[in-house]
């Protein structure tokens, strides 16, 4: 029983059985006998919700049985590509189909992805465009018509009027049907390669993205010449470096490369073209030039870049220009685009692969060392199957040689049966058996007595001589590889980098880049204003009274006069009512100075805000009864001058406090009491009215 062909969890055992359709043609099925008329069915009882069995129950096994199917098909046959060959599944399909139909044309691709829907069961999309993406990458697979362009983002003409083909290095560097495992495709009607015998470390090359369930997968493409050199440096034990590098080109920051398990920051490449004109020439990985400009005119409205006019000219190469707005400066203007559009982008990094059938995390050194150490037992396979296939060659000329040289052919002639006929030649041959490579077989007698009498006429023993000595110098040439089959594939790598290297030069620069600090390139980008009158604040046309200017990247804290703060990003416009006291760039560390009455006991208090969560409303003073804040700074003022109001009996009518005898502390401390009078000003600064003499210097009651 199939996967999909589960028993129905609710048939009774006796119930009617699945109808099987294994013919073209399914028998009509029998009319239904009508049901007897029957009462009512019984109610069937709801099951507990804390039963023990439900939790182990058959419906709960089959849906954890099938769930681990599904994960596990998703992971090892669709998103995560194979360490062995470095190819997903639907990759190596598009490639073993081309192969199977290669004839050096061009070929329709609608062809290609209609062959390899037969290996294939999802259908013809995820097939073309799987194709439009190794065309694109350029080491596999030749197009012919448009597939697409990478920098803009468009996509390729439909299947049916583009045409591909392998290129050569993938002709000749991934198909070895001697060294190949087959199995049968998923409908059984044909046979398809577990892995491709691939001597090219193609997963570094291509790179790979996929989501599986529970993960996901990201490794980017390398040069190909620098990871053939690495292989080198791999056999030959010594140390070896490996950094991305994109066909669009563009700067790179490696420095957290890791080894393919951290991240890279990528730039766009950006020119001056004049004292008003910036060019966009190359773009970092994943961009298009839409989702580029898209993002340039974002931040122009938000005012981080000064621009006149976005004009895309782009074709075969990237050639954006940017016109600046009259007085902008250009270096400036290059950093605000790094770091506010896509001219900027990091990418992070997770090299999960398949080996032996799970999914693994390595480091791109582990899988380049696991793809060297495949490659040299290739090579000693391939060396070996070579090696018999000239031992049967040599084996067969000999027989040749032998069998016409000496006219042992001549001995057939009276024979009347087969077996006679096999056995005159094994007589004929008995004297030169030490002649031969091995014990002669009845394949041998086969192939003897089906040589044509024509090319017996016209047998030349010094042409058969000479192809002997051939083969005895290509048997010796293999076993002298045998025996160093690294140095071999030492020699192998370095013939492919002579024959291909050139062709894929590197395209990405490697640098270091500076960190941009945003708040500086953004430092006056906005003018916070107060209508004091409307209750209003922020840097839109509001009018009012200015108060500083500020970033889209400062926080602002607000403080009213209830001792409720609040803090929240640069607003352009919002109601704060008539009872703010205190508005500045936030900073959680600076110390606040707050003196406030609550149930008629006024307090004073230092602290710091710390960290808040923005939008929210907090309170400087203690929860429970209302406070009001009678003086709020953001320092620390040497003396506070207090004025009292009059009543009757009262002494004392002013005060002096010194701040800095009370300790900073949290918002939510109560502080230290400073007088139970009621207070009418306070003042940094003596007031004019204030009598030297009229009152003794204020305590702060602990």
């Amino acid at each position: 029983m199939s996967d999909f062909e589960q028993p129905s969890l609710f048939d009774s055992p006796d119930g009617p059985k699945r109808r099987k359709t294994g013919g073209r043609k399914a028998s009509r099925p029998a009319a239904a006998a009508a049901p007897a008329p029957s009462a009512a069915p019984e109610a069937v009882p709801a099951v507990p919700a804390d039963d023990k069995d439900l939790g182990d129950g058959p419906l709960h096994r089959l849906m954890d049985s099938n769930f681990l199917e599904y994960a596990s098909y998703v992971i090892r046959d669709r998103a995560i590509p194979e360490i062995e060959d470095g190819l997903k599944p639907v990759q190596r399909r598009i490639l073993y189909s081309l192969n199977q139909n290669d004839d050096g044309r061009f070929i329709k691709v609608a062809n290609i992805v209609g062959y390899t829907m037969q290996f294939h069961p999802h259908g013809d999309a995820s097939i073309g465009d799987a194709l439009v993406t190794l065309v694109n990458r350029g080491y596999l697979i030749e197009g012919q018509g448009n597939f697409g362009n990478i920098h803009t983002g468009d996509p390729a003409a439909a299947a049916r009027y583009i045409e591909c083909r392998l290129t050569d290095l993938a002709a000749t560097q991934l198909f070895n049907d001697d060294l190949t495992e087959f199995i049968p495709s998923y409908d059984g009607r044909k046979k398809e390669p577990v892995v491709l015998p691939a001597k090219l470390p193609l997963l570094l090359m291509l790179g790979a993205e996929g989501i599986a369930v529970g993960l996901s997968t990201r490794i980017l493409p390398h040069n190909f010449g620098e990871l053939l050199q690495a292989q080198v440096a791999i056999l030959q034990k010594k140390p070896f470096t490996l950094l991305p590098d994109f066909p669009q080109g563009a700067l790179m920051d490696a420095r957290e490369y890791d080894e393919g398990r951290g991240k890279v920051r990528l730039r766009a490449v950006i020119d001056q073209k004049d004292e008003a004109t910036l060019v966009i020439r190359e773009l970092p990985y994943g961009v298009t030039t839409e989702s580029l400009i898209n993002s340039i005119e974002d931040a122009a409205k938000k005012g981080k870049i000064k621009t006149k006019a976005i004009r895309d000219y782009t074709a075969g190469k990237v050639e954006i220009e940017i016109a600046l707005a009259p007085g902008t400066g250009i270096p400036q203007t290059i950093q605000s685009l790094y770091a506010f559009t896509q001219c900027e982008v990091s990418a992070s990094l997770r090299p999960i692969v398949i080996r032996e059938q799970r999914p693994v995390e390595l480091s791109v050194h582990d899988i380049l060392r696991h793809n060297t150490r495949r490659l040299v037992d290739l090579l000693r396979k391939e060396l070996q199957i070579e090696r018999k296939k000239i031992d049967e060659a040599l084996q067969a000329a000999s027989l040749v040689r032998l069998f016409i040289l000496h006219r042992i052919y001549k001995r057939i002639e009276e024979c009347r049966t087969s077996a006679a006929v096999k056995q005159a030649i094994l007589d004929g041959l008995a004297p030169f058996r030490d002649q031969l490579r091995r014990d002669i077989t009845g394949a041998d007698l086969d192939m003897l007595l089906a040589i044509p009498i024509r090319r017996i006429s016209l047998y030349d023993l010094n042409k058969s001589r000479k192809e002997e000595d051939d083969l005895l110098a290509d048997f010796a040439a293999v076993e002298k590889h045998l025996t160093d089959v690294t140095g071999y594939t030492v020699r192998y790598l370095k013939n492919l980098y002579r024959d291909y290297a050139d062709l894929h030069p590197r395209r990405t620069r490697v640098e270091s880049f500076d960190t941009i600090e945003m708040r500086e390139l953004t430092a006056k980008e906005h003018n916070l204003s107060l209508d004091r009158e409307k209750g209003y604040l922020g840097y839109g046309d509001i009018g009012g009274d200015p108060l500083f200017p500020c970033s889209s990247y400062d926080k602002l804290i607000l403080v009213w006069d209830d001792c409720r703060y609040r803090v929240i990003p640069p607003p352009e416009k919002l109601f704060v009512d008539q009872n703010l006291i205190y508005a500045a760039i936030y900073n959680r560390d600076r110390v606040m100075t707050l003196v406030y009455e609550s149930d008629r006991i006024t307090h004073m208090k230092r602290f710091t805000f710390g960290g808040v969560i923005q939008n929210k409303d907090y309170t400087c003073a203690p929860e429970g009864a209302p406070a009001k804040a009678l003086f709020f700074a953001d320092d620390q003022p040497a003396t506070l001058y207090v004025k009292y109001a009059p009543r009757k009996g009262q002494q004392i009518h002013q005060q002096e406090f010194e701040p800095k005898k009370v300790a900073v502390r949290t918002p939510k401390t109560r502080g230290i009491q400073m007088t139970t009078k009621k207070v009418t000003a306070i003042t940094t600064q003596k007031p004019r009215n204030w009598e030297a003499k009229a009152g003794p210097k204020g305590a702060l009651l602990h």
